[in-house]
């Protein structure tokens, strides 16, 4: 990917293979198995010219990294733990490249971003803030005068997911 991504052009498997071969003993094959493997995954796309296939990304070398990260970040049982090991394995170049991409993307690093005004909860939260405590409502009588069991509430009228159907 390194090369197709460096000359940014359509490229054959020979010049690839060219390439490497300036570099370490290569053969043919395995190039050409690495990019059909390569093709396979969706990383670059092929068309036929003459004999041979022209190869060219699908996207670049910086959303390929980004890929790799959040499929790696997926698989941990403590996405914030492993955040946090990799943040503490950062040099300072790419503490500061987090803190420009960071400003890039539009808010601090310890707050999250606020949601799209069109996905904004319309409901009230299900329990008071934790601040403020929970009072009961106001009684006009006791609860057996008002057939209430101690300790339960009267139905709403909405159900649990706050649509209004009780399930009754």
């Amino acid at each position: 990917m390194t090369r197709v991504w460096q000359w940014n052009r359509p490229v054959t498997v020979r010049e690839v293979l060219e390439d490497l071969q300036q570099e370490r003993s290569i053969a043919y094959t395995t190039v050409m198995t690495v990019m059909d493997n390569l093709h396979q995954k969706g990383w670059v796309r092929r068309e036929v010219d003459g004999r041979a296939y022209r190869y060219t990304a699908v996207s670049t070398r910086a959303a390929y990294s980004a890929a790799l990260m959040n499929e790696a970040w997926a698989q941990s049982d403590n996405p914030a733990s492993a955040l946090v090991a990799f943040f503490g394995m950062m040099s300072s170049e790419q503490r500061e490249a987090l803190n420009d991409a960071i400003r890039v993307v539009g808010y601090k690093a310890a707050e999250p971003p606020a949601p799209p005004a069109e996905e904004a909860p319309t409901s009230p939260p299900a329990s008071p803030p934790a601040s403020t405590p929970a009072s009961p409502p106001a009684s006009t009588g006791t609860a057996s005068e008002t057939g209430a069991e101690e300790g339960a509430s009267a139905p709403t009228g909405e159900g649990a997911d706050g649509t209004g159907d009780t399930g009754r």
